[in-house]
């Protein structure tokens, strides 16, 4: 096919799939909306702000995971893909500009970039894309069609009404594309029909994670820089960047270093994507959560814990664990049992940190997490490193 030439409108299948420049550049856009995200949950922090919170970082996700499977097909260096790119880059700034009264006064602002956004990008995907591909496009305009009602919908109603519609609406997004986006005359989306660049793949979702990473060092970093250099806030801040530091080695540890070689394995890759792409998204609103609860921590270090504050400052790690125990499912079939043991030491602590200061609250999770990579080295130490799909526990 004349496309799939080098500098041709899709990439070449034998090509190496490295992330580029670009690539990388439309991702620092999510990196302000995860910090937005933060922002708003740290400012709304009950149970509908979390709720609210959740909504938003599903949307922004199914946004970046449109981007990331677009430039796995087509070639990020050809002119029209790099003009889509950067046209989705800026939608998705103005997009997390809106993040923090999404569910307010700029409701209907925020749902029209966002339907915007998504009909763009199915369109491009059915004109840009050759047969049979090209009926990918359709399929995705056919749902964020229906979606993007229901967006518009929750734009101009009430906030209990909206939380409604919209979480309709983010569901069934993602059960369209657990489903392979099933359309009539259409049928479902088949492994021929979209070949999946597995390093590229791997690469993207390894990379956001990282980013995110970052947003947590940022948040952190300007949070201490803001307040009074005690030694108990010192004290918060070392526990926050340790945590940060733990979460980046157990993410790296096997699963996350051999994602692109079980996806290049997998009998059919797009299956392995999507328990893949629910790990990566756990794993990120752990980070988001996580930041939140380094933000509170350094700024009141002593003193009475909120149940709210714990709620965070457990949450965020414990949802990492969970995350990145699905990764490890997904690419060896197996889960380590120090991944649930910290996920049930965190969880039976929750409790007893609600009587303690919210430095310990923070200290203790941190602990848990160091004590997994422990774990993990001393099994790395027992056992040589296992192929994707092995099932040895």
């Amino acid at each position: 096919m004349g496309d799939e030439q080098p500098g041709g409108l899709l990439r070449a299948p034998r090509e190496r799939q490295p992330v580029g420049l670009l690539e990388l550049f439309f991702d620092l856009a999510f990196v302000f909306a995860f910090t937005q995200l933060s922002r708003k949950l740290t400012s709304e922090l009950t149970w509908t702000g979390a709720y609210q919170t959740l909504v938003l970082l599903l949307s922004v996700w199914w946004v970046w995971s449109l981007a990331a499977w677009l430039t796995n097909r087509l070639n990020p260096r050809h002119p029209t893909v790099q003009a889509v790119v950067l046209g989705t880059m800026i939608a998705s700034i103005a997009m997390a500009a809106l993040l923090a009264d999404a569910f307010d006064e700029r409701s209907i602002v925020f749902a029209s970039v966002y339907v915007v956004l998504q009909i763009a990008m199915a369109l491009f995907f059915g004109v840009a894309l050759p047969q049979p591909e090209r009926r990918i496009g359709w399929r995705l305009l056919i749902w964020s069609t229906g979606t993007g009602l229901l967006w518009i919908a929750g734009g101009v109603t009430g906030e209990a009404a909206r939380a409604v519609l919209w979480t309709l609406a983010a569901a069934i997004n993602y059960a369209a594309f657990t489903l392979r986006f099933p359309a009539p005359r259409l049928g479902r989306i088949t492994a021929p029909e979209w070949p999946v660049a597995a390093e590229h793949m791997a690469e993207r979702h390894r990379q956001l994670f990282i980013l995110a990473l970052g947003e947590l060092i940022l948040v952190t970093g300007l949070t201490f820089t803001r307040t009074d250099f005690t030694a108990d806030r010192i004290g918060a801040f070392a526990a926050s960047i340790l945590t940060t530091v733990l979460l980046w080695r157990i993410y790296v540890f096997r699963a996350g270093e051999l994602l692109s070689e079980a996806i290049d394995v997998a009998a059919d890759p797009i299956r392995l994507a999507r328990p893949m792409a629910l790990a990566h998204l756990t794993m990120v609103a752990g980070v988001v959560v996580t930041a939140v609860g380094d933000e509170l921590v350094i700024t009141q270090p002593l003193g009475h814990s909120d149940p709210a504050w714990v709620a965070v400052l457990v949450g965020g790690p414990a949802l990492f664990i969970v995350g990145r125990a699905l990764l490890e499912h997904t690419v060896f079939r197996r889960v380590s049992p120090d991944r649930l043991i910290a996920l049930l030491t965190l969880l039976g602590l929750a409790a007893p940190l609600m009587f303690a200061p919210p430095l310990l609250a923070a200290v203790v999770p941190a602990a848990v997490l160091a004590a997994v990579v422990l774990s993990d080295a001393w099994d790395a130490r027992k056992h040589p490193p296992a192929p994707p799909g092995d099932r040895r526990s």
